[in-house]
This record gives C-alpha cells, sequence and structure tokens, in this order.
C-alpha cells in the first residue's frame, strides 16, 4: 500500500470539508425557499392564527313582556347571568376521582361525568350550564385542578309556570341556544337577534389587544315581545282552573279568555304546566304542548250554537221554530238520543239550546243538508289552522263529513264524529260574539326592535260565516240558556251567553270510552262582548255534566273579568 504524504492527506480533509459545507449550504437553501417561498403564505398564515383571535359575539336575546290594564309591563322571559361549570381534560391526572367528587354538586351521574373527563384530545367539555352562584362557589371550594367556571347569559322566567305553553323556553342544539315550542319556538328569528364578531390581536395571555389591525362587528339585540296577554287575567285564570281541576280530579286541562273584537288573547292556561326555568326536570315531554292548540277533542253541546247559527243564517230556522222532540231519531243501526233519554215534546230552536237537545240540532242539520250544513262549519274555521302566532298548531277535523252517511252529518250537529281544538272552538264562537265576524286569535301585540322601531299587530277579519242579525239572533238564545237553565253561571245586571258541552271521549278506532270531556264556552256582556272564555276539563271524577263541574267556575271567572275591567251593567 503506497503512502499518503501528510500534505496531501490535509488536502483531502479540507476537501471533503469544504464539498460537506457545500452540501448543508444547498440544503438550508433550499429549506428557506420552501418556507419562505414555495409556502411562504401558508406559514404567514399560521403566524397571524397565534397572533389573531376570532370570536362570534352573541346578541342578547329579546324580552317577553305581559301587561295590565294601565298598561304596565310585566316580564315573562329575561336575561340574566348563570353559570357554566367546565373541564380541561388533559390536565386532569385522576378523572374518576374528580368525577366522584363533582357528581353530587352538579347533580349527574359519577359515570357521565367521568366519561366526559377522560377525553384528554378535548381541550373543552361542558359539564354544566344554566347555574347558580351557589353551584359555582361549592366547584370553587373543591379546589380541582382542570375544573374551571365561566359566565354567560342564559334565559330566565321570572313568573316560573305562569303561561309556560305559551311562552316555551330557550333550549340548546349543540352548543346553540334555540327557542322552542310556543311563543320562543315561533318568534325565534326575531328574538335572537344577530350575532357580532371580532377579528383583532391578541396578547401571550390570549386576551385581546385593542391595537393595530382588528375588525369588529356589533351584536344586534334581538326584538321584545308586548303581549296581548294580561297578568292579572291569566294569573286568575291559571287559579281557578287549577281549582276545578283539583276539585273534580281532571287529568288535564286548558282554560281561554279572547278579545272576541280584536282576536286578542288575553289569558290562555294548561294544566298539568311546568316551570320553564327547569324545563330538562320534566320526565314527559307531552307537557310541553300547548292543548289550546295541538289536541282536538270532540266538543260536544257547546257546538249547537254553531248549528243553529247555520240554520238561522240559511233562512232554515228562527229562534221560534218548533219541532217535536220525540227524544231519539234513527239512522239505519243508529239511534241518536237525548243526553237524558226523554222526549220533550213540541220544541222551539231557543229551548233546544236552552234544554241542550240532541235532536233539535238533527232537525236543523236535516233542514240544511248534508253539503249546506258542512259548507258553514268551514265558514265558521273548522278544520282549519286559526293562523294564532304559536308553534305547533294543528286543525279540527271534520273527515267524517266527507262522506255519504247521514248520522256523520247527524251527530256533528251536535258536536260529535268532529274534532276542534280549543282555540278553533273559541274562535268560531268568537264570530258570533263579534256580529259575525271572525278574527284572527293572535298573542304578540308589538314587537319592538332594539334600534328604537316597532310594529304593532293589527286584527285581521278571517271570514264573515254568518250575517250581524244572525250573530245577534244566536247571541240571545245563548243568553236564554244562561238565564234558564244555568242559574249559576247568571250575574245580575249583566247579559252572559253561554254553552254547556259534556262529551265521551272516543276510543282509537271506534266507540267511546266511559270517560267524558266537559266544557262551558260563554262571553259577556253578551251584546257588546269584551270578552269570551273557554273551558275545559278531561275525565272529571264524581261529576256527570259540565253544568254542574263547570258553570261555577265560570261565573267565577266572568265575575272577575267584569270587575277588573270595570264593565258597567247592561241591564237592569
Amino acid at each position: 500500500m503506497p503512502k499518503v504524504s501528510a500534505s496531501a492527506l490535509s488536502q483531502r480533509r479540507l476537501a471533503v470539508l469544504a464539498s460537506s459545507f457545500i452540501i448543508v449550504s444547498l440544503v438550508l437553501a433550499g429549506r428557506f425557499f420552501h418556507l419562505q417561498i414555495a409556502r411562504h403564505d401558508e406559514y404567514v398564515a399560521l403566524a397571524r392564527g397565534q397572533q389573531q383571535t376570532r370570536e362570534v359575539l352573541t346578541p342578547e336575546r329579546g324580552r317577553i313582556f305581559a301587561h295590565d290594564k294601565t298598561g304596565a309591563r310585566y316580564p315573562l322571559a329575561v336575561n340574566k347571568p348563570f353559570i357554566a361549570v367546565y373541564a380541561v381534560p388533559k390536565l386532569i391526572r385522576d378523572p374518576d376521582g374528580v368525577a366522584t367528587a363533582l357528581a353530587p354538586v352538579l347533580n349527574r351521574s359519577v359515570e357521565d361525568l367521568a366519561g366526559r373527563l377522560k377525553k384528554i384530545d378535548d381541550p373543552y367539555e361542558l359539564l354544566g350550564r344554566g347555574l347558580d352562584e351557589t353551584i359555582e362557589a361549592k366547584v370553587l371550594d373543591l379546589n380541582l385542578t382542570g375544573i374551571g367556571t365561566s359566565r354567560e347569559l342564559g334565559r330566565y322566567y321570572p313568573a316560573s309556570a305562569t303561561a309556560a305553553q305559551v311562552l316555551g323556553f330557550v333550549g340548546y342544539r349543540g352548543d346553540e341556544r334555540i327557542g322552542q315550542y310556543g311563543l320562543e319556538g315561533f318568534y325565534e328569528s326575531w328574538l335572537r337577534g344577530q350575532s357580532g364578531a371580532f377579528v383583532g390581536t391578541k396578547d401571550a395571555r390570549l386576551g385581546r389587544l385593542f391595537t393595530g389591525a382588528q375588525q369588529f362587528t356589533a351584536a344586534q339585540a334581538g326584538a321584545d315581545l308586548l303581549l296581548t296577554v294580561d297578568q292579572n287575567v291569566q294569573f286568575k285564570t291559571e287559579e281557578i282552573l287549577g281549582a276545578v281541576m283539583k276539585r273534580w280530579q281532571a287529568t288535564r286541562g286548558t282554560a281561554l279568555v279572547l278579545e272576541p273584537k280584536t282576536g286578542k288573547v288575553l289569558a290562555l292556561a294548561n294544566a298539568p304546566a311546568f316551570n320553564p326555568n327547569r324545563y330538562g326536570a320534566v320526565s314527559d315531554s307531552d307537557v310541553f304542548l300547548n292543548y289550546a292548540l295541538q289536541a282536538r277533542f270532540e266538543p260536544g253541546s257547546i257546538f249547537k250554537p254553531i248549528t243553529m247559527a247555520a240554520g238561522i243564517d240559511a233562512g232554515v230556522i228562527t229562534p221560534s221554530t218548533v219541532y217535536r222532540d220525540t227524544g231519539e231519531r234513527t239512522f239505519g243501526q243508529y239511534t241518536i238520543r237525548n243526553f237524558d233519554l226523554k222526549a220533550r215534546g213540541v220544541q222551539t230552536m231557543t229551548q233546544v239550546i236552552e234544554r241542550s237537545l240532541n235532536t233539535g240540532a238533527v232537525f236543523v242539520e236535516e233542514l240544511l243538508g248534508r253539503e249546506h250544513f258542512r259548507e258553514y262549519l268551514e265558514r265558521f274555521g273548522f278544520g282549519k289552522k286559526t293562523g294564532v302566532d304559536l308553534t305547533g298548531e294543528i286543525a279540527g277535523d271534520l273527515a267524517n263529513l266527507f262522506t255519504i252517511r247521514d248520522v256523520n252529518f247527524a251527530t256533528a250537529a251536535f258536536g260529535q264524529g268532529i274534532a276542534v281544538t280549543p282555540l278553533e272552538m273559541a274562535s268560531a264562537i268568537g264570530a258570533i260574539a263579534n256580529g259575525g265576524k271572525l278574527m284572527r286569535p293572535y298573542l304578540v301585540d308589538r314587537i319592538e326592535y332594539a334600534d328604537g322601531r316597532s310594529t304593532a299587530t293589527n286584527p285581521a277579519v278571517m271570514a264573515e260565516p254568518i250575517s250581524r242579525e244572525t250573530a245577534a239572533l244566536t247571541a240571545a238564545m245563548m243568553v236564554s240558556a244562561v238565564e234558564n237553565g244555568y242559574d249559576r253561571a247568571r250575574i245580575p245586571g249583566y247579559s252572559i251567553a253561554g254553552k254547556t258541552g259534556t262529551a265521551q271521549i272516543p276510543k282509537p278506532g271506534a266507540g267511546y270510552e266511559e270517560d267524558f270531556i266537559h266544557s262551558f264556552v260563554g262571553f259577556a256582556p253578551a251584546f257588546d262582548p269584551r270578552f269570551l272564555i273557554l273551558l275545559k276539563i278531561e275525565r272529571p271524577r264524581g261529576i256527570e255534566f259540565a253544568s254542574n263541574s263547570l258553570t261555577p267556575s265560570f261565573r267565577e271567572l266572568t265575575q272577575f273579568l267584569l270587575n277588573y275591567y270595570e264593565i258597567p251593567p247592561d241591564r237592569p
């Protein structure tokens, strides 16, 4: 092997070193090219992302107010700060231990909390929201690493369960708050407002720096709703409904107070109700439904004034027209009888209303004829939605009247075999009270926007099913029913129009249960009405007829309204 001189070895080492330097330089140059040119935009965006904050600014939700007769406002739905409890799972070393400590404070199961705390890839896990400061204090006293609290603006209902199904509530769809049921659902787009945004620089602690380039779009608060609902009338209506349900152990009830001339809903009550502040504690979601417009029932005898109005308007009867009551009518294999199985001989149409004779209602329907009878019911709005400004309204059902079976039309004449909603029924009777004009019921009197603008709701005539003269004659028949049939509904000095109904509950498929629905509908003063009342209870115990169960409640509420609105007597 030839020997290499020291100088040659030194030159070779220098060459290797130079080559290495050149290679490293080329690699660095390529890397610089990659970072500064080829991926320049990407890394600039990444740097900006580390320096900038982007936040969605949540608007304040619009409020909901009732009023009283003086115009004073009463808040039914407002906003207030609540506490949220959250976890940063990657900071928690003992998820099971932390879950065990938190469970009784948050009223959550240990298993559920532990599962959430073990999501180590989740930087933020919400454990509870809508909590009060006492819960926050208990959480902070535990001094748990990785557990924190924050404040957020949430929905609060100062009157608790008052008008619960009217209001609905604000729930969550994922992390988004959204109105559900009632007014909260129907007016969601008005109430929620418009979100804002902040784009700007953040400091090392991730706080906003209000220096340098930034973009800010302010959130726009939602609109307030001023209701037609009178707080005092609503409270009294709920009180009376609750008392009569308790008295007769009814399973469900509805009460309505309307202003017939405008369609304004002064009160709408359902029982059982719920507290929208604690909607999550409800075990049966059916309680969220507004039975006044989301549940049908066979109305029974409160329907008879509609049949009479149709007959008078068509010219086939007058209040003094007579027929012979034999106590029953037969259609093939079906026999229709009066409620008490009695025959009364010659009777006028006014006496049919006073004594609630089924055979008399059938007599009028037969004079009208099937097509004409159904046409009048449709003109009164039956089988259609009323158009009220609440979510989930359903229409009544007149399907039995699209057949050729005479018995279906005969039973419909006294409110059997057809189905209505309480609001649909109240609105139709309201047309009799209002001189033949059918009004659209509504609950929002005015929408007030954050910028100072406002929009008022104008009363709307939906139809004129009967003439003013027909309405007056039918109202007089209903007054006679109170004067000569429901002595416990009478109030001295006032003309009160009313009619009771006692209807069997249909079974799914065919036939009827042994249980009943009791109802009472009426208005006062009869010939210049300021209000209309509909009461309805289901499955009362220990009482047979609505004339006994509901008449005292109707009178109590009527007397309250006459006094509250200071309505003067209209008769000696």
